[in-house]
């Protein structure tokens, strides 16, 4: 039996600036053929708002991102629905792994944690949103809030951070990222400030705004 057709085509070429990855199309974007096509979702609005396209592309317009140094896929490219309808194995992590390989963008940023989670292979909640300690190769990774309408924890900071990471790669400013086991100081540098948070009463206002600012390193 032969397998299902994908569901929306890659968007993807050497050497973008910014690849963003969802989980999946949803019912919406495979009807219409088309990325985050619903109109409840953030997607658009957000790229426009944060300067990465200059100004709010429609869905069928998906087409003209590497215009803008941006590629779309998603991880699970034969499925097309919600997140929590996709079946184990569904994703080809390994085939995800090989575009990017072959492609190298500079920057891989997953619309969401369900996506970095099956790319991970861990929980969602040992996530967290930004920079990642983890690369693909020679491309530096990000998480950032899932765009879905549905998403009653959007906040657009990780949207931003990225955002201000690919001008600097646009400007040719130097973005070198951390060492992999730098990254991972970091890492363990917020969980611990998130542990003192939660047990002392004082200082809370200073100990977020440290979290927030870590992040962006």
């Amino acid at each position: 039996m032969p397998a299902p057709a994908e569901a929306l085509p890659d968007v993807l070429k050497p050497g973008l600036d910014l690849v963003i990855c969802g989980t999946a199309a949803g019912n919406r974007s495979a009807a219409e053929k088309a990325y985050y096509a619903h109109p409840g979702n953030r997607f658009w609005r957000i790229l426009a708002e944060t300067g990465l396209t200059p100004r709010q592309l429609t869905p069928h317009e998906f087409g003209r991102l590497p215009e803008f140094g941006i590629g779309l896929t998603d991880i699970a490219k034969r499925y097309s629905g919600t997140d929590a309808g996709l079946e184990p194995g569904v994703s080809d992590v390994g085939r995800f792994r090989r575009k990017i390989e072959e492609t190298q963008p500079r920057v891989l940023a997953f619309n969401g944690k369900k996506a970095a989670s099956i790319y991970f292979g861990v929980r969602t909640r040992k996530l967290d949103y930004g920079l990642q300690p983890g690369r693909n190769g020679e491309t530096i990774v990000f998480v950032l809030t899932q765009t879905s309408g549905q998403n009653g924890h959007w906040k657009p900071e990780p949207w931003r951070d990225c955002a201000r990471f690919v001008r600097k790669i646009r400007a040719g400013q130097d973005v070198s990222p951390l060492r992999p086991h730098d990254a991972e100081k970091v890492q363990a540098a917020i969980a611990g400030l998130k542990a003192f948070q939660k047990t002392h009463s004082l200082g809370g206002l200073s100990v977020r705004r440290t979290i927030e600012e870590a992040r962006k390193y």
